[in-house]
């Protein structure tokens, strides 16, 4: 069978980066069909993977440092340079400094994780020579507006008594006034843009805290904390600063820190594929292909909202390529992704088994997954063969 696959997957949070996944999809396609001609698209979204992937399109060079992780201890990190640029371009993914894989599991409190390191890497890039930042937005473990981030670039944001709030989201509900007098002055000559989910809000009923605190280890409790944490900061940004964005695409990237990034970096949000797609040749390999292979480690409701299988699947409706979505999970109100591109998904697990199992067989698991889509496509080709005659027939004996 002659066939071009294009596989075009995100990474699995916490269980393999996106080169895992496309290797591992790429070896089920060729279990199943060997004639088959691959095309490799890894999608780097603006979180894990980020930094590394555009540093490979462009022949860059990576830059090891560390800085002040999410709960408050030193991390090993990184950032990128671009090769072949004009103007000196760095580039960083928010979650090499503040991801939730940075945060143990017996620490996840979105209450108390900051994105100061944030700030480190943002420096470090502008004491390199950096004249233009690009920054990921993604995966991220924290929930503090980009405050942190902030503190580390120089602001002060200081409660009723004058005192530095406390780091943390929970930390926002005292900020009384915000002082941006010591912003390192590099800020005003860089530019700054930034890749983040463009569905993704500071405030309201699909704010960031409600949407993503859950997964950052919020309770309702504290989920409600941070709504109300958030609406207090987004109050001292339109007092002190005159900027109303609480509302505004992107604002509520990374646990708001695109509105911090606005806030205190003069940076621009954009459609993280809008930044991704400059650098990968995906549209070029798209045109040439039969099938998208797509993947991701959750697939629900909320995929339609700027994650990669959708976001790939739109492109390849467009141009009438049909588009598969494997996932670790498949979650409610998945049937959704139907409208958003998706023509067909499949969970990599097939029994029941611990998280922990399924981490660490995923590749295996996804492997087979590959495999078992790709033969079941085998079939329909088959069937197709068979039926046309007895479908011409019919319709020559009416």
């Amino acid at each position: 069978m002659s066939i071009n696959v294009l596989i075009a997957p995100s990474g699995f949070k916490e269980s393999l980066d996106v080169d895992d996944v496309v290797d591992a999809i790429s070896e089920g396609v060729k279990r199943a069909v060997p004639d088959a001609t691959l095309m490799k698209a890894p999608m780097v979204d603006g979180g894990e993977g980020f930094t590394k992937g555009l540093v490979e399109a462009t022949g860059g060079s990576i830059h090891e440092i560390v800085v002040t992780g999410p709960v408050g201890q030193p991390v090993d990190s990184f950032y990128g340079f671009l090769g072949g640029q004009e103007k000196p371009t760095a580039v960083i993914e928010m979650a090499a400094a503040a991801g939730l894989r940075l945060v143990p599991r017996d620490l996840r409190d979105p209450t108390v994780t900051t994105s100061f390191g944030v700030g480190e890497l943002i420096r470090a890039a502008m004491d390199a020579g950096a004249r233009r930042i690009l920054i990921g937005c993604g995966d991220s473990g924290i929930n503090d507006g980009g405050a942190g981030m902030a503190q580390a670039l120089g602001a002060r944001l200081t409660d009723a008594h004058g005192n530095d709030i406390a780091p943390g989201g929970a930390g926002l509900a005292g900020v009384a006034h915000i002082d941006t007098s010591g912003l390192d002055p590099r800020l005003a000559h860089t530019a700054i843009d930034v890749a983040v989910n463009w569905h993704n809000v500071l405030l309201g009923p699909r704010g960031v805290a409600r949407t993503f605190g859950p997964q950052k280890g919020a309770s309702p409790e504290q989920v409600e904390q941070l709504v109300l944490a958030l609406e207090t900061y987004a109050d001292r940004l339109r007092i002190d600063l005159g900027l109303d964005i609480g509302h505004d695409n992107g604002s509520g990237a990374s646990g708001g820190l695109g509105a911090g990034l606005v806030a205190f970096a003069n940076a621009t949000l954009h459609p993280r594929f809008d930044i991704v797609m400059q650098y990968l040749d995906f549209e070029k390999m798209l045109a040439h292909a039969d099938l998208l292979i797509t993947a991701e480690g959750s697939l629900d409701s909320q995929s339609p909202y700027g994650k990669v299988p959708c976001e790939v699947a739109r492109r390849a409706r467009e141009l009438g390529i049909p588009a598969i979505a494997l996932a670790g999970t498949i979650g409610s109100g998945v049937d959704r992704t139907f409208d958003a591109g998706i023509d067909a998904f499949a969970s990599i697990i097939k029994r029941p088994c611990t998280l922990e199992t399924a981490i660490g067989s995923a590749h295996k698991l996804l492997r087979r997954a590959a495999e078992d889509a790709m033969r079941m496509i085998l079939v329909g080709t088959r069937l197709d063969v068979q039926l046309q005659p007895v479908i011409v027939r019919k319709v020559a004996g009416r």
